[in-house]
């Protein structure tokens, strides 16, 4: 870890994310969930210019200078808004020097259909899909890494990124993408916050939205 980063550490984290119809934002000072703050909104016909301006709104300069750590969903959701909020997640990262971190929609959503659907037995795996308006289906693929006695928490590691099937297998466990926003951000601050360690001040280069498929679909 750099010098920057343990002088950073107790510093706030920002989370960035958007679903099929609504983008949002997440921020958590110093790992204190009681003083999590929200903002959530549904799509207009000017996302660009709405997304900025409710972004300045949402955190000061101030305390976007104190970010240490940011995270941003990059799909798969809707086209527009996951390549609008990960060039927003790039450039904050880029201008106050701060480490970004990226994970699928799907990534997210998975610690909640997991405990849902009561599934809890450690190295098994299930799909997350997303139907297509045309044909196909979009599906990323999750394991449970779980055991009570070492870790009470249940980790789930995404091993196949969401992407584009033309079938899906029956012979194996598949469930529908159900986006929660208020729920998804608190999970993405979550992960933020577990991952802190393992970012650097360069990492923006590397995050792009994820979307398997051409927009039209």
């Amino acid at each position: 870890m750099t010098n920057k980063l343990k002088q950073r550490e107790n510093y706030p984290i920002l989370v960035i994310h958007s679903t099929d119809n609504s983008f949002c934002f997440g921020y958590r000072k110093n790992n204190n969930l009681q003083y999590d703050k929200f903002f959530i909104k549904k799509f207009d016909n000017d996302l660009c210019n709405n997304l900025i301006e409710d972004f300045s709104k949402f955190i000061s300069k101030e305390n976007l200078q104190k970010i240490n750590k940011l995270s941003v969903s990059i799909g798969p959701a809707n086209f527009n808004a996951s390549r609008l909020i990960v060039v927003l997640a790039r450039t904050i990262s880029q201008q106050i020097n701060c480490p970004i971190e990226s994970f699928s929609a799907f990534e997210i959503m998975s610690k909640r259909i997991a405990s849902k659907n009561n599934i809890f037995t450690d190295k098994k795996s299930f799909w997350i899909y997303k139907k297509l308006k045309r044909k196909g289906f979009i599906a990323g693929k999750y394991e449970i890494c779980y055991n009570e006695k070492i870790n009470p928490d249940l980790v789930i590691r995404e091993t196949v990124l969401p992407k584009f099937f033309k079938e899906l297998d029956n012979k194996e466990l598949f469930f529908e993408a159900i986006y929660d926003d208020k729920e998804d951000l608190k999970e993405l601050l979550n992960l933020s916050n577990k991952n802190l360690l393992n970012s650097n001040v360069d990492s923006w280069k590397e995050v792009f939205p994820l979307y398997p498929i051409s927009p039209i679909n």
